[in-house]
C-alpha cells in the first residue's frame, strides 16, 4: 500500500498524505486496523501456492477497497473518531473526505492491476478476479444502502438484517479468500469452498461484533459500554428483540428507536443525532437481556462460526499448508 501511495507526486501530493493518515501509514507505529481481510487472502493464497508474494497486489487492493468504504461510512454515520484518532472528515471536512474515499477506491483498482506484472496469470483469470472485486464493491454499496435505510425503520426483520451484513461485511471477507483461491487454483469446487469459508466467517465476525457493541465494555473490544445502542444502531440483538420480545417490550423499543426521538426521555423535538441517554441505554439493555436477545445473538454467531470452521477443516489442502489460515479463522471467531 505504501508503494501505491508513494508513486503519486505533484501538486495533489497532500491527498495521498491524507490517505496515509487514514491507513495509519503516516507513522511507523500506531493504529492501522485489523487488516484481517488481506491477511486471510494471503494465507489462503499461500496455502495453495506455498508463498504469498504474488498475492500482495490483491491483498493491497482488498485493504484499500475496505478503507474506501470506511471513509464514506464515517461521513454517513457522522463518526468523528476511528482507531482512536479523528476521522478524515472531522479534520479536513466532508468534501475532502468524500474525494479521499473515492481516491482510495481508484487506488484499490490500480493495485489490482499490478497482478498483470506477474507472468503467472492468464488474462482471463485476471478479468475474472477483477469482476469478483467489482461485484463485491457494489455489494458493499448495497449493504450500506440497506444499513442506512434501516435507520428510519422499526420493522426490520432478522432476515433483512442478515442480508445487509452479508453484503456490507461478509462479501469482502468472502471475496478476499475467494479471489486468492482463484489465483491459486482452477478447481471450481475448491474455489467455492474458499468462498463459503469467507462468507460464513464474515457473518460470524459481524454478529459477534454486534454482541460486543451492545453488551461489552473493554479496552480489548475497543468499544464503549453499549456503544452501538447509544448510537441507536439496529444491530442483531436489537432487531431480534424488536421481533421476538414481549409485546410491551417491543412497543417500548420501537418508541425508543423511533427516528427523531429525543435523547432524554423520548419526548420533545427530534434530535436524532444525539446519543441515547444513560437512562434509555440501561432500559434498552434490560429489555435485551430479559427478551433473550443476548443468547439469540450468541447462538447465531456460533452457528456461522461452526459453518466457517467446518469449511476451514474440510478444505482439500494438506494440513501443514493450511494451518495458518485455520489458526487465524479460529482466533477470529472463538467467542
Amino acid at each position: 500500500m505504501r508503494s501505491v501511495l508513494d508513486e503519486r507526486q505533484g501538486g495533489a501530493r497532500p491527498l495521498y498524505e491524507m490517505l496515509a493518515y487514514h491507513l495509519g501509514l503516516d507513522q511507523t507505529e500506531g493504529p492501522r486496523g485489523k487488516r484481517m481481510r488481506p491477511l486471510l487472502g494471503l494465507l489462503a493464497y499461500e496455502a495453495l501456492i506455498g508463498n504469498h508474494d504474488d498475492g500482495l497486489p490483491a491483498a493491497a487492493a482488498v485493504e484499500l477497497g475496505h478503507n474506501f468504504s470506511l471513509v464514506h461510512d464515517d461521513i454517513e454515520d457522522s463518526d468523528r473518531e476511528r482507531r482512536h484518532r479523528p476521522t478524515l472528515w472531522a479534520i479536513w471536512g466532508v468534501p475532502m473526505a468524500i474525494n479521499a474515499g473515492d481516491a482510495l477506491f481508484a487506488l484499490s483498482r490500480l493495485a489490482l492491476y499490478r497482478l498483470m506484472d506477474s507472468e503467472k496469470y492468464e488474462a482471463q483469470k485476471l478479468l475474472d478476479v477483477m469482476r469478483v472485486y467489482d461485484e463485491t464493491c457494489l455489494a458493499l454499496c448495497e449493504g450500506q444502502y440497506l444499513d442506512i435505510s434501516f435507520e428510519r425503520r422499526t420493522d426490520v426483520t432478522v432476515d433483512e438484517y442478515l442480508e445487509m451484513i452479508s453484503k456490507k461485511t461478509a462479501a469482502l471477507i468472502g471475496a478476499s479468500i475467494e479471489t486468492s483461491a482463484m489465483m491459486g487454483s482452477d478447481d471450481q469446487d475448491l474455489i467455492d469452498s474458499y468462498h463459503r469459508l469467507g462468507r460464513d466467517l464474515g457473518m460470524a465476525f459481524q454478529i459477534a461484533d454486534d454482541l460486543k457493541g451492545s453488551f461489552w465494555a473493554s479496552a480489548e473490544s475497543g468499544k464503549a459500554a453499549a456503544g452501538d445502542i447509544r448510537k441507536r444502531k439496529k444491530t442483531y440483538p436489537v432487531v431480534w428483540a424488536m421481533r421476538n420480545a414481549a409485546a410491551a417490550d417491543v412497543s417500548r423499543l420501537i418508541a425508543i428507536f423511533q427516528p427523531g426521538i429525543r435523547a432524554t426521555d423520548g419526548s420533545g423535538p427530534p434530535d436524532g443525532d444525539t446519543p441515547m441517554s444513560e437512562e434509555l441505554t440501561e432500559e434498552v439493555l434490560e429489555i435485551l437481556e430479559r427478551s433473550g436477545a443476548r443468547e439469540a445473538t450468541e447462538q447465531e454467531a456460533r452457528r456461522y462460526r461452526d459453518l466457517a470452521l467446518a469449511e476451514a477443516r474440510s478444505l482439500p489442502v494438506p494440513e501443514e499448508a493450511v494451518i495458518g489460515l485455520r489458526t487465524l479463522v479460529e482466533s477470529m471467531i472463538t467467542a
